[in-house]
């Protein structure tokens, strides 16, 4: 049984929390120039085009995963690192606890501007109309979707298919990211991407809100009400990933999310989540000391997973 994979993925771990992302020469960022030129080259307003889109972006990186992971088999030493290494290019850990714990001390601060300007960093809404408590529950729910999306999910697809895993599911949700919106541009052709995403979040989202649930004590939750706000709520959100973790996050904190929600590309109408009080800038802070929690236990998680699937993978023949 070789422990590469578990010790890479921990190091990773490790790295994000002490580095965050890259500062020059981000992958990600790397990954994300070459989709908006493949887009320019593939776009139609079609299922078609965006599937093939998806296709060869998402196929691109998996197959880069597997030239890795071939080469790191033939030492326990170089699958650690080479694992250590693409972990923490995708995991996004500590940039969303920087960004989120910012928007607290702002909101706390009474800073609103400074954390309008600010939440684009952590998701697509328009913020230019949110008084406090809008930019609240919107970092709220930001923060626990994310932390299924950016921690829970990398890690739990890197422990069960190891550097494939990894850099194929960042590439999904980074090109769900970019063109899975229902706008009219997209509605059609970021369809795939969007789908895709949604498939492979299924259990890591659900493993998410069970662990948030687990969680909730360690920042003076509740464990009761992130089970109960989880199991009546979730189903009633739009996505059937993203209302998991929030609803169990609404729960934990014992505050209430939903509502009329404001993109760029039109207003959705969320539905409530949780019967407690309307979120605020401590309630943000909670969120980001929760999402660390989970995101830890996660950690655990899936180096007990990569432990497991180690025992079971037959050596590599020459």
């Amino acid at each position: 049984m070789s422990p590469g994979r578990a010790v890479g993925l921990l190091l990773g771990v490790a790295a994000d929390g002490a580095l965050g992302d890259p500062r020059r020469w981000h992958p990600v960022a790397g990954f994300g120039r070459a989709s908006h030129k493949l887009e320019r080259a593939l776009y139609r307003d079609h299922r078609v085009a965006g599937t093939v889109y998806t296709g060869v972006l998402a196929g691109a990186t998996v197959v880069l995963g597997l030239v890795v992971e071939r080469a790191a088999r033939r030492s326990p030493v170089v699958e650690a690192l080479g694992t250590a290494v693409a972990t923490w290019a995708v995991l996004g850990g500590r940039s969303l606890a920087v960004q989120g714990a910012a928007i607290g001390r702002e909101l706390d601060a009474g800073a609103v501007e400074e954390a309008r300007k600010r939440l684009p960093n952590l998701c697509g809404r328009d913020p230019r109309a949110l008084d406090s408590a809008a930019l609240a529950r919107a970092a709220v729910e930001s923060v626990a979707e994310n932390t299924s999306d950016a921690v829970v999910a990398p890690l739990i697809w890197g422990a069960v298919a190891g550097v494939p895993g990894l850099l194929g599911y960042r590439a999904v949700n980074t090109l769900d990211a970019m063109v899975g919106y229902r706008s009219p541009r997209y509605r059609r052709f970021g369809w795939a991407a969007a789908r895709l995403d949604d498939l492979m979040n299924l259990a890591p989202a659900r493993l998410a809100a069970a662990l948030t649930v687990l969680g909730a004590p360690v920042v003076g939750g509740s464990s009761r009400g992130a089970w109960a706000t989880w199991r009546r709520d979730a189903a009633a959100h739009p996505s059937p990933n993203a209302g998991q973790v929030e609803a169990a996050f609404a729960g934990a904190l014992e505050i209430r999310l939903g509502g009329r929600t404001v993109y760029e590309h039109g207003v959705e109408e969320r539905p409530v989540l949780g019967d407690g009080r309307m979120p605020d800038a401590g309630h943000v802070t909670r969120a980001v000391e929760l999402s660390r929690v989970v995101g830890g236990l996660t950690a655990a998680v899936a180096a007990l997973i990569a432990l497991i699937r180690g025992r079971a993978r037959p050596p590599l023949r020459n």
